[in-house]
């Protein structure tokens, strides 16, 4: 099975970096299921649901979200008459959405996709090592799914491998959002599980961390009242991890990033 998984949709230039070229990337890569993080996609916080549902219309089977979830106040209603959307699974009892959900490629494929959230530096969550765990055990891969693909959205670099080993073995994918840098430690784990400690964002490189840089450069030189943050607009790097695997274990046999356009250097599967 080929798996995308792009990291974080910033603002405008990566909504339509995904709408002009995910359709078209599909057919030429033959991808079985596409994974988008869209919790940045409004305007670089939030998700609207015009947003969310150009992203699926454009091909993503799944989107996924993180800590600027609720920036957008109608998400807290549209996510629950939207099945392909998710929100962290380890957020508290109560919570709207969903954390979890499978999805059925053309071929009769079930994927499995879980959302987590870290709590280092993060805020209010619960644990996300018991809610993996949960999830996982519900819908073991082999048996319940024939891939599982988690998005770990976290700040810290030590939660995000510490989750891609403990489900070393049990998910196809675990990989990291949030930080808008993409890592270059892309690997399979020993027990076969495709692992980035972050795939980076889907937006304007010429930025800093996906915002116009004159604000955040005026934050760290001057302690003074703020402006707004504002999405940088020009030409977006689509930015994400490719994945091949087993169709006989679900696990990881290849692993590449995936970029295009922008101003990071192009980089596509060579298995592909």
């Amino acid at each position: 099975m080929r798996l995308l998984f792009i990291g974080d949709v910033m603002g405008r230039a990566g909504r339509n970096a995904i709408l002009e070229r995910l359709p078209e990337l599909r057919t030429r890569f033959s991808l079985d299921c596409v994974i988008v993080n869209g919790e940045n996609a409004a305007g670089g916080a939030g998700i609207t649901e015009t947003i969310c549902n150009e992203l699926v219309e454009a091909g993503a089977d799944a989107v996924t979200l993180g800590n600027h979830a609720w920036d957008q106040r109608e998400a807290l209603v549209f996510i629950g008459r939207q099945p392909r959307l998710l929100r962290p699974a380890n957020w508290p009892a109560g919570t709207p959405g969903r954390g979890a959900a499978i999805f059925e490629t053309k071929a009769g494929a079930r994927v499995l996709v879980l959302n987590l959230i870290g709590r280092v530096f993060m805020g209010l969550a619960d644990d996300p090592f018991a809610a993996a765990e949960r999830e996982v055990a519900a819908c073991p891969l082999g048996s319940g799914c024939d891939a599982l693909v988690v998005d770990m959205h976290a700040e810290a670099t030590s939660e995000k491998q510490a989750m891609g080993h403990f489900l070393d073995g049990r998910a196809s994918l675990v990989v990291g959002t949030h930080t808008h840098a993409p890592t270059s430690d892309e690997r399979i784990l020993p027990g076969g599980t495709a692992f980035q400690t972050d795939c980076g964002m889907t937006g304007d490189y010429d930025s800093i961390i996906g915002v116009e840089k004159g604000e955040p450069l005026r934050r760290f030189l001057q302690p003074t009242p703020a402006s707004r943050f504002e999405a940088a607009n020009g030409e977006a790097t689509i930015c994400g991890l490719a994945v091949e695997t087993d169709p006989k274990t679900g696990l990881a046999m290849r692993v590449a990033p995936f970029r295009l356009g922008g101003c990071l250097r192009q980089a596509k599967p060579d298995f592909w």
